[in-house]
């Protein structure tokens, strides 16, 4: 009776006795089974697999991914038959020219003191810099004389090489580091160079040369009182244009503008903005201030 009233009393307790077995396994025991799952020497299974199952969802494996591969090779392939590394398959959407000036050191503003040398040298090693490649004799080895006031149109196959007009750095004068290697900076009157980003086979001014302007963008305009333009009144000239893209028009190098600005208001911040004009060109795009045109900041210290 007594054992008949615990197992009323408690009638999960046989329930309990295996999961209480269960939980009495040792080390030993767990490990033994870890090894029998790995490799099986009865059944001859490695992780419950034979031999035969493991080579036949592995070669499954092998076949889908390799299918996978070819199908994504063969788009790519048919995809790149489309392209042409020479010119882009799709220019509508290409926007009117940006531009960007030189020098170009941690920002648009330009801030040195005339009287402390080490504020403008900075400006005057990176214009020497970037004006090496504009030097009158690699440009003499390099491209050929071409005619002003006409684009350079270059017929033939996309992948021939074509030939690029001379920029020289004397066209620059005031500006070109030859005469004054300091480009003005020494006496307080800056020389910035301006350039047109480069599109392929775009025609700046339908057939008129593109002019720069500079202006104080907000404040007084009185703050800037001179500026000179190089070549000639400040335009690009046609003969620099279209542009082939770099895998043909491998020693192209971009026309510049050098504004040199020789009256400037000394011991103020004075924003600058300077805008290409021209027919088809966008400079008031107020969400874009690289889009034909630039703002910069001038401060010019006794």
């Amino acid at each position: 009776e007594n054992k008949h009233e615990e197992k009323v009393q408690d009638p999960d307790r046989e329930k309990d006795k295996p999961k209480a077995d269960m939980g009495s396994k040792t080390w030993a025991d767990l490990a033994g089974e870890m090894k029998i799952f790995l490799w099986n020497p009865e059944e001859r299974t490695c992780l419950g697999r034979t031999a035969k199952s493991w080579g036949l969802i592995l070669l499954f494996y092998f076949i889908f991914y390799t299918c996978l591969a070819g199908m994504f090779a063969f788009c790519l392939y048919v995809m790149l038959l489309t392209l042409s590394p020479y010119t882009p398959r799709f220019r509508d959407r290409v926007s009117p020219p940006g531009v960007m000036i030189r020098p170009y050191l941690n920002g648009f503003t330009i801030a040195f003191n005339v009287s402390h040398p080490s504020t403008w040298q900075p400006y005057v090693d990176s214009m020497q810099h970037f004006l090496a490649a504009y030097d009158d004799k690699v440009q003499e080895e390099k491209n050929i004389e071409c005619v002003p006031g006409q684009y350079f149109i270059q017929g033939g196959k996309d992948s021939e090489e074509k030939k690029a007009c001379q920029f020289k750095r004397s066209l620059l004068q005031n500006c070109s580091g030859i005469e004054d290697p300091t480009f003005g900076y020494s006496r307080g009157q800056p020389c910035i160079l301006l350039k047109m980003n480069r599109i392929i086979g775009y025609r700046p001014g339908a057939g008129v040369p593109v002019s720069v302007d500079c202006k104080v963008q907000k404040g007084n305009e009185s703050h800037l009182r001179s500026v000179d333009f190089y070549p000639g009144n400040g335009t690009f000239d046609l003969m620099y244009y279209p542009y082939y893209g770099k895998f043909t028009h491998v020693n192209y190098t971009s026309p510049l503008v050098a504004m040199h600005f020789t009256d400037v208001q000394k011991n103020y911040l004075v924003p600058i903005q300077c805008s290409l004009n021209g027919k088809g060109i966008i400079n008031d795009l107020n969400s874009d201030r690289f889009l034909g045109r630039i703002i910069f900041t001038l401060s010019i210290g006794k």
